[in-house]
């Protein structure tokens, strides 16, 4: 099990570092500093002084890849690729382009966007899969028909209707919770129930319909003809059999969301006034601050690369076979 672990994660670093390679020749050299300079002064016909000024106050005046001028290991380290590109290895992400630490920024934000990221995933999982089991349960039914027409339906719908939706019915007709906005505490909460709720409701067309699937596709295996065989209710080889068995499918698309979570939602924080990364990520893209864009880009890797790691490590705990292997 260690062997598998660690053989995972060095398998994880060549891509991480791939990632970063490509990020950095986006940023750098597709992407150069002056264009950086133009595209943030906004003006058609921006000095060279002005642009030379905006690159040495934030650090892109410096050689690409290797100074020349600079002895010893300075020739290396003071270069655009180690400050931007090799210190986020160690989450050394500097300071935005209006100056602000992106690191703080990051750490501050990130508890409103577990905030409602942890609710929508957990309610929200909980919720497929019982419907997806309730429709397998009475499959070929009117139940299991119109459900499914449910599903594709509610799947066809923009996720901003949902939101938008929700907030006129919800906030301006029946006023039941504020529009939008964030608070601390306790009083979080009155801010987070109806974007939660449209989390919820909104994931359930596409969650409902996969996972109803898998069970379907287990339901047609022999262990559960078998089961069946012996006598067993098809409610205990249902919820005993085969939703333990189509478990592997399942936390495929289940963990490896778990660390995207602490990215937040970039629609929903946007429209709610949530103030968590995913809003943070969006303002910075608006405001074409290439340095916070760039660490979320990097963040978002390091995230995804783990969700992987942790889908392997979770298949070795409902599937014997693979730590056999």
């Amino acid at each position: 099990m260690t062997a598998y672990i660690i053989r995972r994660i060095l398998y994880a670093i060549p891509i991480l570092i791939g990632v970063n390679l490509i990020t950095f020749a986006l940023f750098f050299l597709v992407n150069t500093p002056d264009d950086m300079a133009r595209m943030q002064l906004g003006a058609k016909r921006v000095t060279a002084e002005a642009i030379e000024k905006w690159k040495a106050e934030r650090g892109y005046d410096k050689p690409m890849l290797y100074n020349g001028s600079a002895g010893g290991t300075a020739a290396i380290t003071d270069t655009i690729f180690f400050e931007k590109s090799v210190k986020l290895f160690v989450f050394d992400f500097g300071n935005a382009d209006d100056g602000r630490n992106i690191g703080y920024e990051i750490a501050t934000r990130m508890g409103p966007s577990l905030a409602l990221a942890i609710p929508v995933f957990m309610v929200g999982l909980a919720v497929n899969i019982t419907l997806a089991l309730l429709m397998a349960f009475f499959r070929a039914t009117y139940l299991d028909v119109w459900g499914v027409v449910l599903c594709v339906a509610m799947m066809s719908i923009s996720g901003l209707f949902y939101i938008i939706g929700g907030q006129y019915l919800v906030s301006k007709l029946w006023n039941l919770v504020p529009i939008s906005g964030y608070a601390g505490g306790v009083d979080s909460v009155r801010f987070l129930i109806l974007p939660v709720l449209i989390g919820v409701i909104g994931g359930i067309g596409s969650g409902a319909r996969w996972y109803r699937s898998i069970f379907i596709e287990e339901i047609g295996k022999d262990y559960v003809r078998t089961a069946r065989a012996k006598g067993l209710s098809e409610a205990t080889v249902l919820f005993r059999h085969v939703l333990r068995n189509g478990m592997i499918p399942i936390l495929t698309g289940a963990v490896v969301v778990i660390p995207l979570l602490f990215m937040g939602s970039l629609i929903s924080e946007s429209f709610f006034g949530i103030p968590g990364l995913g809003s943070y990520t969006i303002d910075a893209i608006q405001a074409q601050d290439f340095a916070v864009v760039r660490s979320m880009v990097f963040i978002g890797s390091v995230l995804y690369i783990a969700g992987l790691l942790l889908t392997d490590i979770s298949y070795t705990l409902v599937d014997p076979r693979i730590r056999l292997e």
